[in-house]
Order: structure tokens, then C-alpha cells, then sequence
């Protein structure tokens, strides 16, 4: 059942998730230049994406049949803010892993918990995945909170996975499975 070749576009009431475009190109450019996108997601300090390096990788998502990449679309704006993705694919367990960004123009709104739910809802509606994990650092608690509030649930704690300037940060370990979705659809305190 899990195909994820097919990239669908999927619509929520304050974002659009929706295969890359070239358009979406400056605004991921400004995006991944973002001092916070860029320790939030333990990319390295001061990483530069020339043009011809965004396209290379942004011009594949679509075609990718192992993993799925979606753009993150504000629809107040029509804006790209940001990416969500299901990838590390392991199909004989029936899971992925679980990754996004959101870059300033995204955050605080919600769009960032409402793009997650669509992402995991489909993951386990129409893919048929059993479980989709992440690891989020334990400096961002404002992502830890939305991956709570759609149902994820804390299974662990990576010990000093991060070096963030002179200290070390750990990484808290997540998930959400199919019976826990089934039960709840990604609004367990409701």
C-alpha cells in the first residue's frame, strides 16, 4: 500500500502541502539562511546554499520513491515556509522517520502543528505506515510542543547528540503509531 512516489497535494485551513516548485526556490534560499532553521535543525553554523545547490536537491523531490518531500505553503500568502518529509522509508516495518522546518515567516501561527497532523494523517491514512518517528532537540521546545499536540509521544532520550557552541544538547526521541492516530486523528487532548 505505501507508495511514495505519488507527492499529493494536501489542504488545510491555514497551510497547503503541496510538491516543490521552482518558485519555492528564494524562499527556501531565505529559509535555510535563517540563524534559528539552522541550529533548531543542527545544521552547521554558517552553511551557505548557492542556487545551483537548492535546485539540484529541490528539483529531485518529486521524483524521489523512497522518501516524500512537500512544501510547507502559508495560504494567507501563497508563500513557501517551510518543508515537511517522510523519509528513512523502512518497509518491512511499515515506518519512516519524520522531519521539517519552518522558517520565520511560518512560525507561531500554527501552521507549523497543522502541517504536521496533514503530513502524519496521511502517513497512516493513505500510506498505510504502522509508525513515524523523529528526534527533536531538547532547545526546541516550541517543535516538541506541536509533535505533542498532534499525538507523538516521547519514548527516550539521546544523550549529547548535538554540539551547540561550547555545550552539548540532547535529542528526545518520538513517535505516534496507527492505533494511536486511529484513536485520536493527531488531536489527542481534545
Amino acid at each position: 500500500m505505501i507508495d511514495l512516489s505519488v507527492k499529493p497535494t494536501l489542504t488545510g485551513e491555514l497551510v497547503v502541502l503541496r510538491p516543490f516548485h521552482d518558485d519555492d526556490l528564494p524562499a527556501l534560499a531565505e529559509i535555510l539562511a535563517d540563524p534559528e532553521v539552522a541550529r533548531l535543525t543542527g545544521s552547521p553554523a554558517g552553511e551557505t546554499f548557492e542556487p545551483s545547490r537548492l535546485r539540484a536537491w529541490y528539483g529531485t523531490r518529486n521524483s524521489q520513491d523512497d522518501r516524500l518531500d512537500l512544501a510547507v505553503v502559508d495560504r494567507a500568502g501563497g508563500v513557501c515556509v517551510g518543508e515537511v518529509v517522510l523519509n528513512e522509508w523502512d518497509r518491512t516495518n511499515a515506518s519512516c522517520n519524520f522531519r521539517t522546518l519552518i522558517g520565520p515567516g511560518g512560525r507561531d501561527r500554527g501552521l507549523g502543528t497543522e502541517a504536521v497532523r496533514l503530513i502524519v494523517g496521511y502517513g497512516f491514512e493513505q500510506l498505510g505506515l504502522h509508525r513515524i518517528g523523529l528526534e527533536v532537540f531538547a532547545f526546541n521546545p516550541r517543535a516538541r510542543r506541536a509533535y505533542e499536540k498532534v499525538g507523538f509521544v516521547a519514548e527516550g532520550t539521546l544523550r549529547q547528540v548535538l554540539r551547540d557552541g561550547d555545550d552539548w544538547v540532547d535529542a528526545t526521541v518520538m513517535s505516534i503509531l496507527a492505533p494511536e492516530w486511529n484513536r485520536h486523528r493527531g488531536h489527542p487532548e481534545a
